[in-house]
């Protein structure tokens, strides 16, 4: 199978852009400064505002932990480990504010393109579109995906991610990975 993965285990952590506080990088598309399509998980341990990333769409979803409650723009959300992820403009005005301890939450950023975000909760068929980019991070159980003839089962805390553009089309996926996020990332 031509999946790609990272375990979070895998990956050091680095200080926000901000400096307040600490994300681990799972991967950055193309490399460098000048990236397109950013994953990331991050640990957040007190309250603060986010970044601010100028031309970057973003999803949040809360992997662990109580949740948070976002005020984007002057807007609050309240996003916990059963919801779906959050999308939000990168220039935003947004601060965190956790509402019952630290919390570890997924991250995916895009300059430019589209992205499809869901939550996983069991077991899921689709169909995918013209994306360059199919992404799963598992999340805390293990996790299968089955495309076509070809099976494969990752651990936990795990990001999987296939380049689909020159294989189009794909036969169906299904994948069985409670807690997981689901991503289609046309960049």
């Amino acid at each position: 199978m031509n999946w790609r993965s990272v375990s979070l285990a895998s990956v050091p952590p680095q200080p926000w852009k901000n400096g307040g506080g600490t994300t681990r990088e799972l991967l950055a598309w193309p490399a460098g400064a000048d990236w397109r399509v950013r994953l990331s998980v991050a640990e957040v341990v007190a309250d603060g505002p986010f970044s601010r990333f100028e031309g970057v769409q973003r999803w949040f979803a809360v992997l662990r932990g109580a949740g948070v409650r976002l005020v984007v723009d002057g807007v609050a959300h309240t996003v916990t480990a059963t919801d779906g992820p959050l999308a939000f403009g990168g220039a935003a005005d947004t601060c965190c504010t956790l509402l019952g301890g630290p919390t570890q939450d997924f991250n995916l950023m895009l300059r430019g393109g589209s992205a499809r975000v869901q939550r996983v909760q069991g077991q899921l068929q689709v169909a995918p579109s013209a994306s360059q980019f199919l992404a799963v991070y598992t999340g805390n159980e293990m996790a299968s995906v089955v495309l076509g003839a070809e099976a494969a089962v990752f651990p936990p805390h795990t990001l999987l991610w296939r380049d689909v553009s020159a294989t189009h089309p794909l036969p169906p996926i299904t994948l069985d990975a409670p807690g997981a996020l689901w991503m289609e990332i046309s960049p």
